[in-house]
């Protein structure tokens, strides 16, 4: 038997939805709500991440899961880096800042140490994957 694949955008939905609903927070894992402005569309796009503080610095890393290419939401903030954040408990304005390749080696991998994963991910893709900075 064959598995249906994952409906993206209606697992999104319901997260976003279940976020919201639970105070801007979830028990499990540090999410956040990224809202950025479309770079073609100017329409808002709100997409669930998971986020990781470092030095009382909030960051988001666009490995896409692992994808040949960058997420959508990255390439919205690149273009228009006035965001929204919706993170533990509260909404708020946010410029995103991809970090400098001079800053990204000792904050990618003090974020590799935590979750091994995004170094999984960058192994398996040419691209760089961004670290984003969510400054208030």
């Amino acid at each position: 038997m064959t598995e249906l694949p994952i409906d993206q955008r209606e697992y999104n939905r319901k997260l976003i939805a279940e976020f919201r609903a639970n105070g801007r927070r979830l028990e499990d894992r540090p999410l956040l709500l990224l809202t950025t402005v479309g770079r073609t569309t100017g329409k808002p796009h709100t997409s669930p991440m998971m986020y990781i503080r470092v030095d009382d610095k909030l960051y988001v890393i666009a490995s896409n899961a692992g994808a040949v290419s960058d997420p959508d939401w990255y390439r919205n903030l690149v273009a228009g880096p006035a965001v929204t954040v919706e993170a533990e408990g509260e909404e708020f304005p946010a410029t995103a800042r991809p970090v400098t390749d001079e800053d990204r080696p000792v904050l990618w991998t003090r974020i590799c140490e935590r979750y091994p994963f995004f170094a999984d991910h960058q192994n398996g893709v040419e691209r760089k994957i961004p670290v984003v900075e969510l400054i208030r």
